[in-house]
């Protein structure tokens, strides 16, 4: 975490979070523009941050786009703003708090575990109930097969989808579709990725929520940064989060 207070010192680097807050998927001309900057310098500042693992990048033919990743900052409310000050400051912390004309939304998060248990943890129903909010995900996770998410408190679901692709434990693809309320359906279907890259004795977990309306409700992505924390927490250290923001839905 030392990394993260770090970066998130320099007012030159919170100014370009706040960028991307704004309107995410940025290229470096774009976010050089609004400071008396050259593009070197700017460069530097979205290294560190990438470093931090607060921005994360993606090509786009030859553009090179920058996504705010939510995630650290999520990790440093859990451990420690949230035990102090969480009613106050559930505002700061949830990043996506306004419509936002964006497609995609890039989350990313290192856990010390195996690629294996990773998968086993976003696939199996009852690890999965642990950490996202209560309910736990049921498919046989073939490829083409469909998926939901339940909670025991409700007959329904709360997301129907399709397993697009299946590539045990590296890769997951899987067509969604949020059924919890009336806003969250009329969205549509969007698309959540999950790629586990082994890095030393951890794992790189990248969540790429794309394919969402222009108009999107942010209940569609605003929770995959308790989700991913409660998710590293929980390999970890084998214990659940005890915030309020994080069981949320857990007495549902």
């Amino acid at each position: 975490m030392e990394t993260v207070f770090r970066a998130l010192a320099d007012p030159t680097r919170r100014a370009l979070l706040d960028a991307l807050f704004r309107e995410d998927g940025q290229t470096l001309v774009a976010l050089t523009a609004p400071h008396d900057m050259t593009r070197i310098a700017v460069a530097k500042h979205l290294r560190l941050l990438e470093e931090a693992g607060l921005v994360v990048t993606r090509r786009r033919g030859r553009e090179k786009l920058h996504f705010l990743n939510a995630v650290p900052i999520r990790l440093i409310h859990d451990r420690w703003v949230s035990k102090y000050t969480e009613g106050w400051t559930a505002g700061l912390v949830d990043l996506k708090s306004e419509l936002e004309q964006t497609m995609e939304k890039i989350f990313e998060i290192y856990i010390r575990t195996s690629p294996e248990r990773l998968w086993e943890a976003i696939t199996d129903p009852a690890i999965r109930a642990k950490y996202h909010f209560g309910a736990g995900v049921e498919s046989d996770w073939t490829p083409g097969s469909p998926y939901v998410l339940k909670h025991p408190a409700t007959e329904d679901p709360l997301v129907e989808g399709e397993n697009l692709e299946v590539d045990p434990p590296r890769r997951l693809v899987q067509s969604m579709h949020a059924v919890w309320g009336e806003s969250a359906s009329a969205a549509g279907t969007s698309r959540v990725t999950w790629e586990i890259e082994p890095v030393g004795d951890s794992c790189r977990l990248t969540v790429t929520h794309d394919q969402l309306s222009p108009d999107a409700p942010d209940e569609l992505y605003g929770g995959w940064p308790m989700i991913l924390s409660g998710l590293k927490t929980w390999l970890e250290t084998g214990e659940q989060l005890t915030t309020p923001g994080s069981q949320m839905y857990g007495d549902r």
